[in-house]
């Protein structure tokens, strides 16, 4: 099997996990405050999708770099984990019920985000270029969410 499909289908499957959140926690995100410049919220999960699609072709061009060497299975697992901390935002927070909870993995992508960069650069600008989107975009969210804790000081 070609390794786009491989990767764009894990890549598809685990940001299917957004809908661990349950339909109960639902109203109390709802409920919630929010910035007033945050009028660009309709358009944050197409945002997601272009940055996860990005991502997923980075990965991509770094498996074809070296295809199978331990070199290049670390870095899809860096690849992964960095998914799966960033798709564990919604379902966590939500069941939580904790903007603080949100904020931490909104940084642990951040943090994880820069260093698979960092570490992408020094082998491929292609596959580097395509991770900025998620670097510029996870601090913008994380700063959000912290920001909505100032606004919902019983939801940290």
């Amino acid at each position: 099997m070609e390794p786009w499909i491989i990767i764009g289908g894990i890549t598809f499957l685990l940001a299917l996990g957004v809908f661990f959140a349950k339909p109960r926690d639902l109203p109390w995100a709802s409920r919630l405050a929010r910035p007033k410049w945050l009028f660009f919220e309709p358009a944050i999960p197409f945002i997601w999708m272009v940055i996860f699609a990005c991502g997923a072709w980075s990965a991509v061009l770094m498996w074809q770099h070296e295809p199978g060497s331990l070199k290049t299975w670390l870095l899809m697992g860096l690849y992964l984990l960095l998914e799966v901390v960033t798709v564990a935002y919604i379902p966590a927070t939500l069941r939580l019920r904790s903007l603080g909870v949100g904020t931490f993995l909104g940084g642990l992508g951040m943090v994880l985000g820069i260093v698979l960069l960092l570490i992408v650069w020094q082998i491929s600008n292609l596959a580097a270029l395509l991770l900025v989107p998620y670097v510029i975009w996870s601090p913008i969210g994380t700063y959000t969410t912290r920001r909505m804790i100032d606004l919902n000081p019983d939801a940290v």
